[in-house]
């Protein structure tokens, strides 16, 4: 892989963004509406290497799905007529396509193998498959089911109650997309409010599903419906040009239609926090999920302490979130995000190196890290570690560095921001 250089910018940035499909709304739409009886249109669908994924292993079982850029035609005759695929079905990179999955393919009635890259492959499954298995999964695999590649044995499952054990959005959703499936109830007790797109999108296409507090509840009572969905624009993506507008001395960016999820938001909760000028306008709600249009406008930074169940609201936001703490006066803790190391790389440790290798002044602890700032970033060579959001992180942190900032790869940016780099230009070219 050929290295990349990023010049620093050395001067504000400004305009307006419409921000690309939310990656996890454009999984779990594709997937819900392949098992919706009729046709089920996607409009803003986010086209990202990890969501094309999920389009193939439909189609790969018969799904007929139509794509057009971000406009998505789904024809299904419903979950009973999905087919035993001839083929292992290829999840690339994608945690969530493969632990989503594993309650679907759980359920139907044929096998299936399922594979994914070197860095999906040692990533741990078995907190789905432990409870896909209480409810009668024949899920099998290296060391007895915790690591890809995986042979599931379709059958019939039966509901349970089960508390999560993790803070995991993967976790419920793989439980309730199986249990739409089951006989009998299945009940969810969660130990904080994890992303609820998976509840939203249910709903939405017609299942039985309740939810009171903690506890999500959901049966086979309904078949699901084919629906029309417009997806949001993704925050997680959205986080990046927020934090570049709130670093860039006398910057003032607007995204237009960024999903406002409050299970999803935590990054504007930690702006705020640490005094950034940040606005929202033209709120709307559109299949659930409420969006609008953010505004930020550079302003004077402090540090602040990011726990508990915040955590959840801005897991994939923590590396940015990182980097934007290196340019705010006094020190930044991060804690109780030990999901981190468990994601497409050890993004605790990664986030150090990559920072530290700037010249910013950051610790590691077992479930997070502590940033001193304010530091200036003086550039140097970094490793994306193949993570998407790790390269983005070391883009974003070039437009304030003194020197250039070197990078080993940036085509693992196309998994969840496939035009990242149109939309950078476009906000640097910007006249001032």
């Amino acid at each position: 892989m050929a290295n990349t250089s990023f010049l620093p910018l050395k001067k504000p940035i400004q305009g307006e963004l419409n921000i690309p499909g939310d990656k996890s709304i454009s999984h779990r739409a594709i997937m819900l509406g392949s098992l919706a009886k009729g046709k089920t249109v996607i409009k803003n669908f986010l086209d990202g290497e990890d969501c094309l994924h999920t389009i193939d292993i439909f189609r790969k079982m018969g799904v007929s799905i139509e794509q057009s850029g971000t406009d998505v035609l789904i024809t299904s005759k419903g979950a009973h007529s999905l087919q035993e695929p001839t083929v292992p079905l290829y999840f690339g990179n994608s945690g969530t396509t493969a632990r989503l999955m594993l309650g679907i393919l759980s359920a139907l009635p044929f096998y299936s193998v399922i594979y994914g890259d070197p860095f999906l492959t040692i990533r741990p499954m078995n907190r789905v498959v432990n409870p896909l298995r209480e409810m009668g999964a024949k899920i099998d695999g290296r060391e007895n089911g915790e690591y890809l590649p995986l042979s599931i044995r379709g059958t019939s499952l039966k509901g349970i109650r089960y508390e999560l054990p993790v803070k995991s959005a993967q976790v419920k959703s793989a439980i309730l997309l199986a249990g739409i499936f089951t006989d009998g109830e299945t009940t969810i007790i969660e130990k904080a409010k994890t992303r609820d797109h998976t509840e939203n999108m249910l709903r939405a296409f017609g299942a039985d599903i309740s939810i009171e507090g903690l506890t999500v509840k959901v049966t086979n009572k309904n078949e699901l419906s084919p629906v029309n969905i417009t997806v949001p624009g993704d925050i997680s993506s959205a986080a990046f040009f927020l934090v570049a507008g709130a670093i860039v001395p006398n910057s003032r960016l607007t995204l237009k239609n960024v999903g406002l999820n409050k299970t999803r938001s935590g990054i504007i909760d930690v702006l705020e926090s640490m005094g950034a000028n940040i606005a929202i306008s033209n709120k709307k709600e559109i299949g659930g999920e409420l969006l609008g249009d953010i505004t930020i406008t550079y302003n004077q930074l402090n540090g602040t302490i990011i726990e508990k169940n915040l955590i959840p609201r801005l897991i994939d936001e923590i590396p940015v979130i990182a980097l934007l703490a290196t340019q705010a006066e006094g020190t930044t803790i991060i804690k109780d995000a030990e999901e981190l190391r468990v994601k497409e790389t050890d993004r605790i440790k990664a986030v150090m190196d990559v920072l530290r290798t700037l010249g910013a002044n950051i610790e590691e602890k077992p479930d997070g890290l502590i940033i001193h700032g304010k530091t200036p970033l003086k550039g140097g060579k970094i490793k994306s570690y193949s993570d998407h959001r790790i390269a983005m992180m070391g883009v974003i942190a070039s437009l304030i560095s003194e020197n250039n900032v070197i990078l080993d790869e940036t085509a693992s940016i196309g998994i969840s921001y496939p035009n990242f780099f149109q939309d950078l230009n476009r906000i640097k070219r910007e006249k001032k």
